[in-house]
């Protein structure tokens, strides 16, 4: 971080900008279209980095539209940002499984709890697959290589939370 002076959120806001200007509900959606099978951001997350890359030139706030949404572009200094972003090192994965930390904990559970909370995980990361799947599928007939080789990590990570379930004990 000490190359560019933002975080992955912010450098993600940048990236996703590199397709013109949007507001911050169309960033939004963007991101979740986009990156939301494998990076999670919340709303207030990108409405607290926008103002942010504003204040530092990275971004340009365009004409208020309908119901005083602004839209954001990316200015060449955030371009250059971006890239020396890319540039660094990634740093290492965040992994926090709210399901494998109650695993944990399994003897304090009720009977029937951790197989309900394994049930609702395997069906979460079923339709997630599903979702993977068909977006990187998408991806790779519009000729995005690189969108669809991200969600093929995501294809990847839910299959391997499928197969841990299986095999998690159960009081």
């Amino acid at each position: 971080m000490p190359d560019t002076q933002i975080n992955p959120t912010a450098a993600a806001l940048l990236g996703l900008l590199h397709e013109g200007p949007m507001t911050g509900g169309q960033l939004m959606a963007a991101a979740e279209r986009r990156l939301g099978p494998y990076w999670s951001m919340t709303r207030s997350q990108v409405y607290r980095e926008l103002p942010v890359l504003a204040d530092m030139g990275y971004v340009r706030l365009g004409k208020p539209g309908p119901r005083s949404s602004q839209p954001y572009a990316i200015t060449a200094a955030g371009k250059r940002a971006f890239s020396r972003w890319l540039a660094e090192a990634p740093g290492r994965d965040a992994l926090r499984n709210p399901v494998a930390l109650r695993v944990a904990f399994g003897e304090q559970h009720a009977g029937g709890q951790l197989q309900s909370l394994y049930t609702e995980a395997s069906e979460y990361h079923s339709e997630a697959l599903a979702m993977a799947k068909e977006q990187a599928k998408e991806a790779k007939k519009n000729g995005d290589a690189y969108g669809s080789a991200a969600l093929e990590f995501a294809v990847a990570y839910h299959k391997a939370a499928l197969s841990w379930l299986k095999t998690a004990p159960a009081n």
